[in-house]
């Protein structure tokens, strides 16, 4: 079990190292564009805004998967499901 609680802290570093780097990346590249093209700015920045909404609801979903993991749930959740207690879908 030591070394899935190692595995799950490092999904969740990069998950969290991921989107911070791609969100300063579109940021970056939205100000570079803004520079460019002033005529622009308006939708330069409703596309850097819906980006990095789309990254950061990744990362949030991909956190919550790395929680649930780490907590025990998933092992309970599964237990049920293979018991017939709980069905998923349909």
């Amino acid at each position: 079990m030591g070394i899935a609680i190692v595995g799950i802290s490092l999904a969740l570093a990069f998950t969290i190292i991921g989107a911070g780097y791609g969100i300063s990346k579109i940021g970056a590249t939205a100000l570079e564009s803004m520079a460019r093209q002033p005529e622009v700015k308006k939708e330069i920045n409703t596309a850097m805004i819906l980006s990095a909404a789309l990254i950061e609801g990744a990362a949030l979903a991909s956190i919550g998967i790395c929680f649930l993991l780490q907590s025990g749930l998933y092992k309970l959740l599964t237990e049920a499901v293979a018991k017939g207690n709980l069905k998923i879908g349909g």
